[in-house]
Protein backbone atom coordinates (compact mmCIF):
# COMPACT_ATOMS: atom_id res chain seq x y z
CA UNK A 1 0.00 0.00 0.00
CA UNK A 2 1.33 3.45 -0.91
CA UNK A 3 0.91 6.71 0.95
CA UNK A 4 -2.55 8.20 0.41
CA UNK A 5 -2.57 11.94 -0.30
CA UNK A 6 -5.85 13.81 -0.42
CA UNK A 7 -6.79 17.46 -0.63
CA UNK A 8 -10.42 17.61 0.32
CA UNK A 9 -12.75 19.84 2.31
CA UNK A 10 -13.44 19.06 5.94
CA UNK A 11 -17.22 19.27 5.98
CA UNK A 12 -18.63 20.93 9.11
CA UNK A 13 -22.34 20.94 8.52
CA UNK A 14 -22.89 23.37 5.64
CA UNK A 15 -19.38 24.78 6.01
CA UNK A 16 -16.53 23.24 3.99
CA UNK A 17 -12.99 24.09 5.16
CA UNK A 18 -9.93 23.24 3.02
CA UNK A 19 -7.95 20.28 4.31
CA UNK A 20 -4.92 18.15 3.46
CA UNK A 21 -4.94 14.50 4.52
CA UNK A 22 -1.94 12.17 4.32
CA UNK A 23 -2.26 8.51 5.29
CA UNK A 24 1.01 6.52 5.25
CA UNK A 25 1.03 2.74 4.83
CA UNK A 26 0.05 0.80 7.96
CA UNK A 27 -1.04 3.98 9.77
CA UNK A 28 -1.04 3.60 13.54
CA UNK A 29 -3.32 6.57 14.17
CA UNK A 30 -4.21 10.02 12.87
CA UNK A 31 -3.02 13.40 14.16
CA UNK A 32 -5.34 16.36 13.57
CA UNK A 33 -3.53 19.72 13.56
CA UNK A 34 -5.21 22.61 15.37
CA UNK A 35 -3.27 25.72 14.37
CA UNK A 36 -3.05 28.97 16.24
CA UNK A 37 -3.75 32.57 15.31
CA UNK A 38 -2.03 33.74 12.15
CA UNK A 39 -1.32 30.20 10.99
CA UNK A 40 -3.04 27.60 8.83
CA UNK A 41 -2.71 24.35 6.98
CA UNK A 42 -0.01 25.80 4.69
CA UNK A 43 2.29 26.75 7.57
CA UNK A 44 5.81 25.43 6.77
CA UNK A 45 6.29 24.64 10.46
CA UNK A 46 3.12 22.55 10.60
CA UNK A 47 3.91 20.81 7.33
CA UNK A 48 7.41 19.94 8.54
CA UNK A 49 5.95 18.51 11.74
CA UNK A 50 3.33 16.56 9.77
CA UNK A 51 6.08 15.03 7.64
CA UNK A 52 7.88 13.92 10.81
CA UNK A 53 4.71 12.21 12.06
CA UNK A 54 4.12 10.51 8.71
CA UNK A 55 7.58 8.94 8.87
CA UNK A 56 6.40 7.22 12.05
CA UNK A 57 3.26 5.82 10.39
CA UNK A 58 0.95 8.50 11.74
CA UNK A 59 -1.65 9.91 9.36
CA UNK A 60 -2.02 13.70 9.46
CA UNK A 61 -4.89 16.09 8.79
CA UNK A 62 -4.19 19.78 8.37
CA UNK A 63 -7.20 22.02 7.80
CA UNK A 64 -8.13 25.65 8.18
CA UNK A 65 -10.28 26.32 11.24
CA UNK A 66 -11.75 29.49 9.72
CA UNK A 67 -12.76 30.63 6.26
CA UNK A 68 -10.57 33.28 4.62
CA UNK A 69 -13.12 35.93 5.51
CA UNK A 70 -13.44 34.77 9.13
CA UNK A 71 -9.65 34.72 9.53
CA UNK A 72 -9.61 38.51 9.04
CA UNK A 73 -11.76 39.04 12.14
CA UNK A 74 -9.67 39.12 15.37
CA UNK A 75 -12.80 38.39 17.41
CA UNK A 76 -13.08 35.01 15.68
CA UNK A 77 -9.36 34.24 15.59
CA UNK A 78 -9.25 34.35 19.39
CA UNK A 79 -12.70 32.87 20.03
CA UNK A 80 -11.63 29.65 21.75
CA UNK A 81 -15.22 28.39 22.15
CA UNK A 82 -15.83 28.74 18.41
CA UNK A 83 -12.51 27.18 17.45
CA UNK A 84 -13.06 24.31 19.89
CA UNK A 85 -16.49 23.67 18.39
CA UNK A 86 -14.95 23.61 14.90
CA UNK A 87 -12.51 20.94 16.08
CA UNK A 88 -15.37 18.92 17.61
CA UNK A 89 -17.19 19.09 14.26
CA UNK A 90 -14.00 18.06 12.43
CA UNK A 91 -13.74 15.05 14.73
CA UNK A 92 -17.31 14.16 13.82
CA UNK A 93 -16.31 14.40 10.14
CA UNK A 94 -13.35 12.08 10.80
CA UNK A 95 -15.67 9.63 12.57
CA UNK A 96 -17.51 9.15 9.27
CA UNK A 97 -14.51 9.25 6.94
CA UNK A 98 -13.87 5.76 5.51
CA UNK A 99 -10.08 6.09 5.89
CA UNK A 100 -10.07 7.63 9.37
CA UNK A 101 -12.97 6.16 11.32
CA UNK A 102 -10.97 3.17 12.59
CA UNK A 103 -7.82 5.12 13.48
CA UNK A 104 -7.21 6.40 17.00
CA UNK A 105 -7.12 10.20 17.06
CA UNK A 106 -4.62 12.65 18.49
CA UNK A 107 -4.77 16.45 18.47
CA UNK A 108 -1.68 18.60 17.90
CA UNK A 109 -2.33 22.20 18.90
CA UNK A 110 -0.13 25.28 18.67
CA UNK A 111 -0.55 28.70 20.28
CA UNK A 112 -4.30 29.44 20.69
CA UNK A 113 -5.03 26.20 18.81
CA UNK A 114 -3.84 24.25 21.82
CA UNK A 115 -6.71 25.69 23.87
CA UNK A 116 -9.18 24.77 21.12
CA UNK A 117 -7.74 21.24 21.00
CA UNK A 118 -8.21 20.84 24.74
CA UNK A 119 -11.79 22.13 24.55
CA UNK A 120 -12.48 19.50 21.90
CA UNK A 121 -10.72 16.78 23.90
CA UNK A 122 -12.96 17.55 26.88
CA UNK A 123 -16.04 17.43 24.64
CA UNK A 124 -15.06 14.13 22.94
CA UNK A 125 -13.30 11.98 25.57
CA UNK A 126 -14.57 8.92 23.70
CA UNK A 127 -12.58 9.82 20.59
CA UNK A 128 -9.52 11.90 21.48
CA UNK A 129 -6.77 9.55 22.65
CA UNK A 130 -3.94 12.09 23.11
CA UNK A 131 -3.19 15.81 22.95
CA UNK A 132 0.11 17.58 22.31
CA UNK A 133 0.53 21.34 22.69
CA UNK A 134 3.48 23.12 21.02
CA UNK A 135 4.13 26.56 22.44
CA UNK A 136 0.46 26.54 23.29
CA UNK A 137 -1.87 28.60 25.43
CA UNK A 138 -3.77 25.94 27.41
CA UNK A 139 -4.50 28.64 29.98
CA UNK A 140 -7.08 30.04 27.54
CA UNK A 141 -9.14 26.92 28.24
CA UNK A 142 -8.48 26.93 32.00
CA UNK A 143 -12.03 26.12 33.13
CA UNK A 144 -12.16 23.16 30.74
CA UNK A 145 -8.85 21.54 31.70
CA UNK A 146 -10.12 19.48 34.67
CA UNK A 147 -12.55 17.70 32.29
CA UNK A 148 -9.85 16.65 29.80
CA UNK A 149 -9.35 12.89 29.96
CA UNK A 150 -6.84 12.44 27.13
CA UNK A 151 -3.14 12.15 28.04
CA UNK A 152 -1.74 15.63 27.43
CA UNK A 153 1.82 16.73 26.66
CA UNK A 154 2.75 20.41 26.88
CA UNK A 155 5.94 21.43 25.02
CA UNK A 156 7.37 24.89 25.62
CA UNK A 157 10.62 26.64 24.74
CA UNK A 158 12.86 27.42 27.68
CA UNK A 159 13.25 31.04 26.51
CA UNK A 160 9.49 31.49 26.18
CA UNK A 161 9.25 32.44 29.84
CA UNK A 162 5.76 33.98 29.93
CA UNK A 163 4.15 31.09 28.05
CA UNK A 164 6.14 28.62 30.15
CA UNK A 165 4.65 30.13 33.32
CA UNK A 166 1.15 29.91 31.84
CA UNK A 167 1.71 26.27 30.89
CA UNK A 168 2.88 25.42 34.40
CA UNK A 169 -0.30 26.99 35.75
CA UNK A 170 -2.41 25.04 33.26
CA UNK A 171 -0.59 21.81 34.07
CA UNK A 172 -1.87 22.03 37.64
CA UNK A 173 -5.46 22.16 36.37
CA UNK A 174 -5.11 19.03 34.23
CA UNK A 175 -6.23 15.85 36.00
CA UNK A 176 -5.44 13.49 33.11
CA UNK A 177 -2.06 11.83 32.55
CA UNK A 178 0.13 14.83 31.75
CA UNK A 179 3.68 16.03 31.21
CA UNK A 180 5.49 19.29 30.56
CA UNK A 181 8.59 19.16 28.35
CA UNK A 182 10.81 22.24 28.15
CA UNK A 183 13.10 22.57 25.13
CA UNK A 184 16.22 24.40 26.40
CA UNK A 185 17.32 27.59 24.63
CA UNK A 186 14.20 27.57 22.41
CA UNK A 187 11.91 30.56 21.87
CA UNK A 188 8.17 30.60 21.21
CA UNK A 189 8.35 29.47 17.56
CA UNK A 190 11.19 26.97 18.11
CA UNK A 191 13.21 28.62 15.34
CA UNK A 192 16.59 27.80 16.86
CA UNK A 193 18.66 24.99 15.26
CA UNK A 194 17.37 21.60 16.40
CA UNK A 195 14.51 23.04 18.48
CA UNK A 196 11.68 21.92 16.21
CA UNK A 197 13.37 18.53 15.91
CA UNK A 198 13.16 18.19 19.69
CA UNK A 199 9.45 19.01 19.53
CA UNK A 200 9.01 16.29 16.90
CA UNK A 201 10.77 13.71 19.06
CA UNK A 202 8.66 14.49 22.12
CA UNK A 203 5.38 14.70 20.20
CA UNK A 204 5.96 11.58 18.11
CA UNK A 205 6.84 9.54 21.17
CA UNK A 206 3.68 10.74 22.95
CA UNK A 207 1.41 9.95 20.02
CA UNK A 208 3.02 6.54 19.42
CA UNK A 209 2.57 5.65 23.08
CA UNK A 210 -1.06 6.69 23.35
CA UNK A 211 -2.46 6.16 19.85
CA UNK A 212 -1.09 2.64 19.59
CA UNK A 213 -2.28 1.58 23.06
CA UNK A 214 -5.24 -0.76 22.76
CA UNK A 215 -5.18 -0.49 18.96
CA UNK A 216 -5.94 -4.16 18.51
CA UNK A 217 -8.26 -4.47 21.49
Amino acid sequence: MSTLLMTEPVQLGSLALPGDLVIPPQALGVVMFVHGSGSGRRSPRNRWMASAFQKHHLATLLFDLLTEEEAQDPRLVFNIALLGQRVVEAIHWADHHPDLAQLRLGLFGASTGAAAALVAAAARPDRVAAVVSRGGRPDLALATLPRVQAPTLLIVGGLDTEVLALNRMALRQLHAHKRLEVVPHASHLFEEPGALGSVAVFATSWFEQHLCAGRHA
